[in-house]
Parts: C-alpha cells; sequence; structure tokens
C-alpha cells in the first residue's frame, strides 16, 4: 500500500486510450486486452484532483506509416522526429482515433494532449512533440500550475507511450506512480525492458489502485 498524499495534490494521466491500441481495431496496433483498461482508469481518476489525457492523432500519409516494402518495426531514416515504421493508426475521424468506449468525453478532461499531428514527427511520450523533448505540449506546466505532485498513469502501451510518458514526467520532479491494472503492454520483453527502466528511474509500479490510498485517509485512519 502506498500512501500518494492529498487529493489536491494528485492527478490521473489517461495516456492515449484509445481504441488503435486494442482489439477493436485489428489491424492498426492492437494490444492485447487493450480495451479492458477502462474501469481501472477511472477508479485512478477517482483519487485525483484533475485528469488530463493524450491522444495520437495522426494523418494518414505519414512518413512512417509501414507497408510491404518496409515493414513495421523497420528504422525510419532522414527524420529526426521520426525513428520506426507503425501500421497506419489513430487517424483523426476513424474508429481507432477514439478513446475506448466507457472512458470521458475529450471536453470532461482538464487538460488534453494530441500529438505527433505533422507527418514526420511521431513522438512517444505526451509531455513533447518531438523526440528531443524540447517542444513542451504545456501538460508539465499545467500540472506544475495546479501544484500537482504525484501523477497517476494508465494507458496504452505500457512498453512505449506510457512507459516515456512516466518518464517524462518523473524527470520533471513529479512522482509518478504506473498503475498495472490500468495499462497492457504489447509484447513480454518489452513489457519487462520498460518495467527496468521505470523502477531505475524511481516510478513505483503498483498493481491496481487498490494498493493506492491518499495520505488524510491515513492521517483519519490513525486518528480513531
Amino acid at each position: 500500500m502506498y500512501a500518494i498524499g492529498s487529493r489536491e495534490t494528485i492527478a490521473a494521466f489517461d495516456v492515449d486510450a484509445q481504441n488503435c491500441f486494442t482489439p477493436l481495431c485489428p489491424d492498426e496496433l492492437p494490444v492485447p486486452d487493450g480495451h479492458h483498461i477502462v474501469a481501472e482508469l477511472n477508479r485512478q481518476a477517482r483519487l485525483a484532483v484533475v485528469r488530463v489525457g493524450s491522444k495520437d492523432a495522426h494523418p494518414a500519409d505519414a512518413v512512417w506509416v509501414a507497408a510491404e516494402e518496409h515493414p513495421q518495426l523497420t528504422p525510419v531514416t532522414g527524420h529526426k522526429n521520426v525513428d520506426l515504421r507503425w501500421n497506419r493508426h489513430a487517424v483523426p475521424g476513424t474508429k481507432g482515433f477514439e478513446l475506448v468506449s466507457g472512458l470521458p468525453d475529450i471536453t470532461e478532461y482538464d487538460y488534453f494532449v494530441w500529438k505527433g499531428v505533422e507527418v514526420d514527427i511521431h513522438p512517444y511520450g505526451a509531455c513533447f512533440h518531438d523526440l528531443a523533448e524540447r517542444l513542451s505540449t504545456g501538460v508539465i506546466e499545467f500540472l506544475a500550475n495546479k501544484d500537482i505532485t504525484t501523477v497517476l498513469v494508465g494507458g496504452l502501451a505500457l512498453d512505449f507511450c506510457v512507459k516515456t510518458t512516466a518518464l517524462q514526467l518523473q524527470r520533471a520532479g513529479f512522482q509518478v506512480y504506473v498503475n498495472r491494472a490500468a495499462t497492457r503492454g504489447l509484447a513480454e520483453s518489452s513489457i519487462a525492458a520498460a518495467i527496468t527502466e521505470l523502477n531505475a528511474a524511481g516510478v513505483i509500479l503498483v498493481d491496481s489502485a487498490d494498493d493506492l490510498i491518499m495520505a488524510d485517509t491515513v492521517s483519519d485512519a490513525s486518528a480513531i
């Protein structure tokens, strides 16, 4: 059990919890069981004073789109903000672009990020638009302005966008918790590598929101 501070200092972050990263869109980037994270994302959000989110928003003709002659996960050269080929995904106006059913409407979030809009930019983390992490999306500044100290992170996928976002937030000075029940990963090997990297950076991984308790709840209980 982790005491995570008072609710006024806690934010919940839904990272790229979109249909394109679930089996609902098998031709995009389906993460096994990716559509089963909604209830846990909503649970951790109830611990937070603000809820923020992000979406991939990619053009259909992006330079990194995989093809028969350039398969998925092969390197892309000649573009400083693109590293690998990926199946076409998260194109605005498609089913894959939409948040998984059961999450709030976009306008109900306190802050929202759309990333990867340019044809030659494919970021993973939600805190910066570019791979060099020089162009902020504004979410770090928003959280700091709200006096947030703790961020609860879930979304898709653990081994890519969730990991990178969590590391960016941790480096920015927040204490980050990644909720394993609120995320899923693409492959066992990359999941294991992501967990190792997150642990080394000081990010705390928990099995579910049941492992989190607000500090003021602990104080109230001890006073009884």
